[in-house]
């Protein structure tokens, strides 16, 4: 079953308040279960959502809100493991959400955009804004359901199709290095190696704590890293330093 029905993205109208009353209660579910959060101006995609989900035993809804000022309140009150999150939305949208997540400090759990906005600008807005996740609501519930799962471990997702045109847009967004016959040579300063290791690890996702973990170092001193990766490689966000050290060929893409 998908999700790509056309009368499930018809734009009636519906009233704004959430009973979040109706959903189970967060403090009940299984302690193995995954909680989640969805927020969706669309009742009957939030409903079925939450219908398709309850099938599977180990994820539990937890909570739902119509738009990002609803979804911010849901979120900080049910503490989900991952949230679905639509992007066009009244008041507030998603990359709104987003956004003022990062203007007031707000660590958001992971976030799974599930939308009908395939447009590389908004994927690539979505991902910088730190969504681990993108995906069309035309996917399978076997697909939805291991995107959750991987969320929720600490992985990111980003559905089989929009790769390719996300790549080249954070390929140009990194720099215009590759056209100009850019090679290693490039760099302002030569990566350590330790330096190396850690962009290994951005590039497949990892935080900076997990990073830390990983490397057996301390969280404090893996920010130091990913700050003279920035400043070395020329490039503002750690998405940038990533896709701009696969096209000097630091790392293997």
């Amino acid at each position: 079953m998908t999700f790509g029905t056309p009368w499930l993205h018809s734009p009636t109208a519906y009233p704004r308040n959430v009973n979040a009353s109706a959903l189970p209660d967060p403090a009940t579910a299984g302690e193995t279960s995954i909680r989640v959060v969805v927020v969706d101006d669309q009742h009957l995609v939030r409903e079925g959502i939450q219908a398709l989900l309850a099938l599977s035993p180990h994820i539990a809804v937890v909570g739902q809100a119509d738009d990002g000022i609803a979804g911010l309140e849901i979120i900080a009150s049910h503490r989900p493991d991952v949230v679905l999150l639509d992007l066009r939305m009244p008041r507030m949208g998603g990359l709104e959400m987003l956004r003022a997540a990062v203007a007031q400090g707000i660590a958001l759990p992971p976030v799974l955009v599930l939308t009908t906005f395939d447009d590389d600008e908004a994927i690539f807005e979505a991902l910088k804004l730190g969504a681990r996740g993108y995906l069309l609501k035309d996917v399978t519930l076997r697909q939805l359901v291991e995107s959750i799962e991987t969320l929720a471990t600490g992985g990111r997702v980003i559905q089989p199709g929009l790769t390719a045109g996300l790549l080249d847009r954070l390929v140009s967004a990194a720099g215009n290095h590759a056209s100009s016959g850019a090679a290693a040579s490039d760099v302002v300063q030569p990566l350590s190696e330790r330096e190396v290791e850690v962009l290994r690890l951005l590039a497949a996702g990892y935080s900076n704590r997990e990073a830390a973990t990983a490397l057996r170092l301390a969280e404090g001193t893996v920010k130091n890293h990913v700050s003279a990766i920035l400043l070395k490689l020329g490039v503002r966000d750690r998405t940038r330093a990533v896709l701009r050290a696969i096209a000097l060929g630091v790392i293997a893409g």
